[in-house]
Parts: structure tokens; C-alpha cells; sequence
């Protein structure tokens, strides 16, 4: 049974108009185009089952865009949703009224402003927003702002940790959200950590409610400048780290740590915490031991040469913090990768099992910081990690 004579006509001269985008609303059975900024619609009058009907309008409009019935074919959808769809045939997907095509356009290295238009008018879900945000001509384009506000409002509503961070991150990118609104969203993260791992992986050097600068920072900022000025890097992030963004990110990530959400979001704060002391990072290769890590500082150390032999010998002072900057270097997943990979533990309890990596790691927080550090097994309490 194919569609009706009535259903065919009106989509036929809906194809007819300069179709931008087709929208299928399965529910009303009713389908909608886009033309030039205004909206078509076309009761379908089915006489079989709705499933069975609405196939046949896809192939209809397969047949017509692609000059095939065969619609969206499924053996393609995990290659289009990896971005792999030709850029020429983009504009022809969003007019198969399939979700899985609208995905594939979002999804596609190619795309432009106006295509993220009208893939957003015919799929405008917080997975499309996001999948066009990490576009770069989307996020200058038009689109960008609109896309952002539709995230920040639906912000609250996302449940998953990961979803959290990725959003966070795309709605930092220049020019999206304006001061308040970030500060207001980084507020969040007081009672649901993923907020907070968004922005430090986003604007590390640049989060809201920044702390003050290591009260003796001034002390040894002349040192540290003239060792900069001369093209030591270890003594220009060792000033940043003494600094207000350094002491910053160290508060903000220190929480994190006592804190976690879950495995799979205290592996992406190992990672950023690595990337971030990345200018210390003086080992020729990776460790995948918190020991293996202060083994090789402590070689480091004594056997100093170029930069760090002169850091070392300019402010023999501050070697306790050069110590705990080179051992921070070597933070990444992989550090923490034996815990978690044997465990569902969240909350409190993964974070008694992480105490092996993450108090030694805290113990050179508290040295940057000028703090004290008190092991995990003394805690009085914990508070419960949120997302």
C-alpha cells in the first residue's frame, strides 16, 4: 500500500518550493518544511499502520532527493555520525526527514552557519547544539549565540557528569555567553562538581571568583621575572602557579579531587591537571605510577641541568615548590587507571580507593597552595559528591 493521493500531492508541491529542511513530527503525523526563514506543514492521512505509512513518506522523499527509495541507509549512519558525510550532499540529507541524517549534518567537518540553520530548525535537540558548537564557522556564525542560550537554559537538566563537562566546555568558547552568565554557571559547580571540571579544562587561566595571589609571591617575583625574561619557562610557570590563575585552578581542582563524581570524571581531572603543569614536565616519557612519578622528580632534582639548574640555584627557596610542579607534570589517567578500571565505585568511595594516587598528589597541592595537607584517613568527613 502506498501513500494516499491526497498525502502525495500536497508533499510533492511541498518539494516543489524550495524546500530548506523537512521536519517529521511522527507523533501528529505531520510533516514540515522550512522555506525561506517560513514553516510549511502537511497532515498526513494514513491508511495503514503509522510506523508502515511513515516509511513510505521517506522513500517518497528519498526518491525524489536522492533518486533512490532506499532513504538513509543504516550500514551508513555510524560513518556520517563520525563526520565522514560529503559535504556536497549535505544540504540533500536534511530533506530525508530522518533523524539519524540530521546527525550526520551536524556532525560533518563542513559545515557552515547557514546549514547549522536549518539542520537546528529540523532537529533542535541539546545533543544537535552541541554537535554544531564545535564547529568553529557555527560557533562565529549566527548560529552560535542562539545554540548557547538553548544550552545554558537546558544546563540544569542534563544528568549526566560527561554531558556536563562537554557542554560547560563549548558554552566557554569566545563570544558565546557573556560574564554573568558564565560566573552564574560556574556558581553551579558548588554543588555539582562536572561544572567545575568544564571550566577547567576550558579557560584554566581564566576561571570566575579568582583567588589571591601566594602571599610571597612578591618576595620572589623579581627573580622569578628576570629568569623569564631570559627564557627559563620552568621559572615563568613557576610565577603563574604562584600567582592569582595558578593558586585559582589549584583551589578549584584541589576540590575535585577530594570530591569526585565518578571514575570516568576524575579520569578527564587527572588528565586536565597534567595538561596544565605540561610546562613542567621535564621526563622524557610517561609514568603510570604516582611513585614512579616522585622517583623521577627526585632525579631530576639531583641531577638538574639548563633551566632547572638555574631555578634551583637562583631560589634554592622555593625548591619544595619546584619539586611539587615537576611531580604534578606527570598527572594523567594513566596514574589512576588500575583503580578505576576494577571498580563502579563513586562518590566517597571512590575516593578512598583513589587515596593512593590522590593524596600524594594533594600533598603537592598544599605545598604550591602554602597550605596543610591532611591525609584522607584523618578527615573527619566527607562531604557527598554531587554532579
Amino acid at each position: 500500500m502506498e501513500l494516499s493521493n491526497e498525502d502525495r500531492l500536497r508533499l510533492n508541491v511541498l518539494l516543489a518550493n524550495d524546500i530548506e529542511a523537512i521536519r517529521i513530527d511522527e507523533g501528529n503525523m505531520t510533516v514540515y518544511g522550512l522555506a525561506r526563514g517560513n514553516e510549511a506543514r502537511v497532515p498526513l492521512n494514513p491508511n495503514c499502520r503509522p510506523e508502515k505509512y511513515l516509511r513510505h513518506v521517506r522513500e517518497m522523499l528519498s526518491s525524489h532527493v536522492l533518486g533512490s527509495p532506499g532513504g538513509y541507509p543504516v550500514f551508513l549512519q555510524r560513518w556520517t555520525r563520525m563526520g565522514q558525510t560529503r559535504d556536497a550532499q549535505l544540504d540533500k540529507l536534511l530533506l530525508l526527514g530522518e533523524p539519524e541524517a540530521v546527525i550526520a549534518v551536524a556532525g560533518a567537518a563542513g559545515l557552515s552557519d547557514e546549514l547549522a540553520r536549518r539542520a537546528w530548525w529540523a532537529m533542535p535537540t541539546s545533543d544537535i547544539a552541541r554537535r554544531l558548537l564545535e564547529k568553529e564557522a557555527v560557533v562565529r556564525g549566527s548560529m552560535g549565540k542562539e545554540l548557547a542560550d538553548y544550552l545554558v537554559e537546558h544546563l540544569a537538566f542534563e544528568t549526566a557528569p560527561m554531558t556536563v563537562i562537554a557542554t560547560v566546555q563549548l558554552l566557554l568558547q569566545p563570544g558565546l555567553i557573556d560574564a554573568e552568565t558564565r560566573e552564574r554557571i560556574f556558581r553551579r559547580g558548588t554543588h555539582r562538581n562536572a561544572y567545575h571540571i568544564g571550566f577547567l579544562d576550558a579557560v584554566p587561566d581564566e576561571l570566575p571568583m579568582p583567588v589571591a595571589a601566594r602571599a610571597d609571591l612578591a618576595v620572589h617575583r623579581d627573580k622569578l621575572a628576570a629568569l623569564a625574561a631570559h627564557g627559563n619557562s620552568l621559572a615563568a610557570f613557576l610565577t603563574k602557579l604562584l600567582d592569582s590563575p595558578g593558586q585559582t585552578f589549584l583551589e578549584v581542582s584541589e576540590a575535585q579531587m577530594h570530591y569526585p563524581v565518578d571514575k570516568y570524571t576524575v579520569a578527564a581531572l587527572m588528565d586536565i591537571i597534567g595538561n596544565y603543569f605540561r610546562p613542567a614536565q621535564c621526563a622524557p616519557a610517561a609514568v603510570g605510577h604516582i611513585g614512579e612519578a616522585q622517583e623521577c622528580t627526585e632525579k631530576l632534582m639531583a641531577s638538574a641541568h639548563g633551566e632547572l639548574a638555574t631555578l634551583l640555584a637562583e631560589v634554592p627557596e622555593l625548591k619544595d615548590e619546584i619539586r611539587a610542579m615537576l611531580t604534578l607534570a606527570h598527572a594523567s589517567e594513566r596514574l589512576i587507571t588500575p583503580i578505576i578500571a576494577v571498580t563502579t565505585a563513586s562518590g566517597t568511595l571512590l575516593r578512598r580507593k583513589l587515596e593512593p594516587v590522590l593524596d600524594p598528589m594533594l600533598l603537592q597541592y598544599a605545598i604550591l597552595r602554602h597550605t596543610t595537607h591532611t591525609p584522607s584517613g584523618s578527615r573527619s568527613r566527607l562531604r557527598g559528591a554531587g554532579y
